[in-house]
């Protein structure tokens, strides 16, 4: 027979002071004791976790991701054709910064190019089955270009890999821009596109351009099997681009390196590959573009200028030619050909700078550098005009008129030819100008190694997420819930705490199993099904307890009750009772809970014929007590059929004179009453009775709970002696509040 090592009980003492209760203490053995008693909550919650992000791992779309890298240099190569006299300017053009070069990469500027020419606008998805469908057509591999993958079930409207359409045009009315429409493959390349409702828009045919509900739509390119579905939608412009520019990630690989790397990730790597070969493509060209812009600019002025001076030169021959016939003269003397060839140069260095401001004053206002520097030398140049000039004034008036029109031919000629030359080096320069960004390493993308999603980080982000979040939970519940867990905590509030009662898996089991058979329902006793359970010790040694506390009561009449519902006070009351009769002890079991009362099951009887119909005089009192079958000293009264008014019966005389008239016949009478905090019944009672306890559970019932209760039996005249705490679970700190040891004799071993 197994024999049991029991701690010493505090004895309880009715002159216990109840002091304040404890405020709430949090240190850090306190948390790691509670996520120790929920390592198990928290290693299945994390493995849910990784268990999804391998699923995901394993059924996400992977993306891929293209990188291409261009480099801006510091310095803008310099334009040939342009005038020479701005090298004395100055302020020179400051380099673009890699920050003014990145928003340029991904300004709507350049990234339209890409959008036009890959028709991002048309957006087409087949239609793929929900969570599978996508991990079964990337592994699927065609046999032959264009072959597309068999249904699956029979379903048809699913695609299942190798599916591909591309338009070669598709024209929506505004108001289906963005709106999914429905595309249906035929047989032979034919295809039906239906609006968001189901309405057929138009039939058409691959290759042909095919018109209908507003829609223009031409289909170059269709694989699939006959009644597969794509989802077609033409998308706003803008929001592409909004899009690209947010996916295009342009760094500058380095402070002041100009070299900038770009990356963009998509599901379909050669359309990520494409789409960044066009961006650098674009951009390069859009670079050498603005760098021949001021050749382009200068050489359309210098064009504008050309029929000007032309017809000017035509103007100054014929006024020489003029002027000779009407004076006989032929040529300026050699002696004034000095001043002719200085009044020429000084002429054309004259124009040609007039030139040179006019340039200027459409590009800058007069307070710049270069615009006052060329305004400078032209005064220069006018004063040194001026000291010839009146030298010319000094010849004779038929010298003169020969010599100036002779001059406004020269210097007239000469623009003209300074002019054609500079056009023709201005067209060159704009024609052969170059930029200063240039592609390093053009689009790739790694066709082996999606980018996303990357396994380690996943699983272990997910790992760890898991971890957090499952310790959150734990202490977030446990700080909700604030149910007891400390005998001290019961005692604080003035109740002795006579038994702690282990948690019972076998208990647990018990008391949920339902059954029967022939009719009856089976026992569901620990007492008698497993005797040997820890909390059956506990039970024993409060047996004990209130052996010796009965000499001090008015009467035999134990009342056990509970602050609220689900605290096993029903547990508690059957296998004390069968514990009191195993000692010898005549015990009778009276289940005084007739609204909810399940004491019945447990002792595998009926609840007719009991309680109710006893203090209502239906039935007499032989007819309500039963013997316990296993229990030879116990007897048994059921609550009867569920009463319309309970308190009312047990506040009738005939319930006290029942007590009265049981008590004697019995050592003990062990009386399951209502919750206290739900009903006033266990009031009621508590007045017939010479001893009541409260049934406290571990970890559910509040401190504030248990005194409330404690406190309204109080007011009601009933003095609560102390408390069971039942349902005690072993914690990490290595405590039961009271321990009970396993204490088994060693088995003998054969000679």
């Amino acid at each position: 027979m197994a024999t049991h090592l029991t701690p010493k009980l505090a004895s309880p003492s009715p002159s216990y002071a109840a002091p304040s209760m404890r405020d709430a203490e949090i240190d850090l053995r306190t948390l790691l004791a509670t996520l120790g008693d929920h390592k198990r909550l928290i290693l299945m919650g994390t493995a849910l976790f990784v268990l999804v992000a391998v699923l995901y791992v394993v059924l996400a779309t992977p993306q891929y991701e293209a990188n291409a890298v261009v480099q801006v240099e510091k310095k803008t190569p310099t334009v040939p054709g342009l005038s020479n006299n701005q090298s004395g300017q100055t302020t020179t053009a400051q380099d673009a910064p890699a920050s003014t070069e990145i928003q340029l990469l991904t300004s709507r500027q350049v990234l339209i190019d890409a959008v036009n020419a890959l028709n991002l606008d048309i957006q087409v998805q087949p239609r793929r089955f929900p969570l599978i469908g996508s991990f079964i057509a990337r592994r699927y591999t065609p046999d032959q270009v264009g072959q597309v993958a068999s249904p699956w079930f029979g379903l048809s409207s699913y695609g299942w890999g190798g599916e591909r359409v591309q338009f070669g045009t598709l024209d929506v009315p505004d108001d289906m821009t963005d709106i999914p429409l429905r595309l249906v493959a035929g047989e032979q390349g034919s295809y039906t596109l239906l609006d968001n409702n189901g309405t057929r828009l138009l039939e058409g045919r691959v290759g042909e351009v095919a018109s209908g509900g507003g829609v223009t739509s031409k289909v170059d390119v269709l694989q699939a099997n006959p009644g597969t579905y794509f989802d077609v939608t033409h998308l706003n412009s803008l929001v592409i681009l909004d899009k690209l520019k947010r996916d295009i990630s342009a760094v500058e690989q380095g402070r002041d390196s100009g070299i900038i790397e770009l990356r963009y990730d998509n599901a379909d790597p050669l359309l990520a590959k494409k789409i960044l070969e066009q961006v650098s493509t674009a951009y390069v060209s859009q670079n050498i573009a603005r760098n021949s812009a001021e050749a382009a600019k200068r050489l359309q002025f210098v064009k504008a200028q050309l029929p000007k001076v032309r017809d000017e030169l035509s103007k100054a021959q014929s006024a020489l030619t003029a002027f000779q016939s009407q004076t006989r003269t032929l040529d300026v003397g050699v002696q004034n050909k000095a001043l002719l060839d200085q009044s020429v140069a000084l002429e054309t260095n004259i124009n040609q700078l007039r030139v040179q401001q006019s340039d200027l004053a459409s590009r800058f206002t007069p307070q710049h550098p270069a615009y006052k520097a060329v305004a400078g030398q032209i005064a220069q140049f006018q004063r040194a005009k001026a000291a010839i000039q009146s030298e010319i004034e000094r010849l004779p008036d038929t010298q003169q008129g020969l010599f100036w029109r002779s001059r406004d031919v020269e210097v007239t000629n000469q623009t003209y030819a300074n002019l054609l030359d500079q056009a023709q080096q201005l067209d060159i320069a704009r024609a052969s100008a170059i930029g200063n960004v240039r592609i390093i390493d053009p689009a790739a993308v790694d066709l082996e190694n999606p980018a996303w999603p990357e396994p380690i980080p996943v699983v272990a982000g997910a790992t760890v997420l898991g971890a957090l979040l499952m310790v959150a939970f734990v202490l977030l519940q446990q700080m909700l819930r604030r149910g007891v867990e400390d005998p001290v905590d019961i005692e604080l509030l003035g109740l002795p705490v006579y038994a702690s009662i282990p948690y019972s898996d076998k208990g647990r089991e018990l008391s949920v199993g339902q059954g029967r058979i022939g009719g009856g329902t089976h026992q569901r006793l620990l007492a008698l099904k497993a005797p040997t359970d820890l909390a059956m010790e506990a039970l024993r040694s409060l047996r004990t307890s209130l052996h010796f506390a009965r000499f001090k009561t008015k009467n035999n009449v134990l009342m056990i009750t509970a602050p609220s519902p689900g605290v096993g006070k029903t547990f508690v009351c059957a296998n004390l009772a069968v514990t009191m009769a195993q000692a010898g002890q005549r015990v009778l079991l009276i289940d005084a809970d007739m609204r909810r009362g399940t004491l019945h099951h447990a002792m595998g009887a009926r609840s007719e014929n009991g309680l109710s119909e006893l203090i209502s005089g239906q039935i007499p009192l032989a007819a309500a007590v039963r013997r316990v079958a296993g229990a030879e000293n116990l007897s048994f009264i059921a609550r009867g059929e569920v009463p319309p008014n309970p308190s009312e019966l047990l506040m009738h005389p005939n319930f006290h004179e029942l007590l009265d008239q049981l008590a004697p016949l019995y050592d003990v009478v062990v009386i399951d009453t209502p919750p206290v905090l739900a009903v006033t019944d266990a009031a009621v009672i508590g007045h017939q009775a010479g001893t009541c306890l409260m049934v406290v559970r571990f970890g559910l019932n509040q401190q504030r709970e248990i005194a409330l209760a404690k406190q309204r039996l109080e007011q009601n005249g009933v003095e609560v002696k102390g408390a069971i705490f039942n349902g005690v679970q072993k914690r990490s700190a290595g405590r039961y509040a009271y321990s009970y040891y396993e204490y088994l004799p060693a088995k003998s071993n054969a000679a």
